[in-house]
């Protein structure tokens, strides 16, 4: 279902261009390269589902090879699992020095995010560069934050127009990932979701 082009995060939109959906959880967890983002969504996961609580989405890991990183992984929450961007692949898109491989990435990403039901988390991991490069999974992130369900995805610390819009959202929290506080996050984040 395409989204109506009206609502689709444009440069120049403001916090009151975008609706508050019936209070649901929006946090944003932002910081830079290697600093854990990914580790706090992982065992934020692991809290969650301890709670039972219904998750949707994905994660991304990296993929190394004799200690070097060559690329990356995308596992969804119900175990599915695909290359999303390598040394060896060719692209289109590529990003870095990575080719990315979006069909691959768009058949896995965008249904683990419309498997999110009422009462469920979403996680996404991440809204980076190399996802961001999928016009089908912006619109897909769009359409999510106008369900009531909530939403955790880490986010790139620099800047871009698709989560520039995002974090100037009034229904969205941004949450700063720092080495001081990535530890306690994931516990936090969980007691929040849980309440929310």
């Amino acid at each position: 279902m395409p989204f109506p082009p009206q609502r689709i995060a444009t440069t120049g939109s403001t916090a009151a261009d975008y609706p508050d959906v019936s209070g649901a959880v929006r946090i944003l967890l932002e910081g830079r390269p290697g600093v854990g983002k990914t580790t706090v969504g992982a065992r934020l996961i692991d809290l969650l589902r301890e709670a039972d609580v219904p998750l949707a989405g994905f994660l991304t890991q990296e993929i190394r090879e004799r200690g070097s990183r060559v690329g990356f992984s995308l596992e969804t929450l119900a175990g599915e699992g695909a290359t999303l961007a390598h040394v060896n692949l060719s692209g289109p898109p590529r990003v870095g020095r990575y080719g990315v491989d979006l069909t691959a990435f768009e058949e896995l990403a965008i249904p683990s995010l419309e498997r999110a039901d009422r009462g469920a988390v979403a996680i996404i991991d991440e809204l980076g560069k190399m996802e961001l490069a999928s016009e089908r999974f912006r619109v897909a992130v769009l359409e999510l934050l106008e369900r009531p369900v909530a939403v955790v995805a880490t986010v790139l610390a620099g800047r871009h127009p698709f989560t520039d819009e995002l974090k100037r959202r009034r229904d969205t929290e941004v949450v700063r990932v720092t080495a001081g506080n990535r530890d306690e996050l994931p516990r936090e984040l969980t007691e929040r979701l849980r309440v929310g």
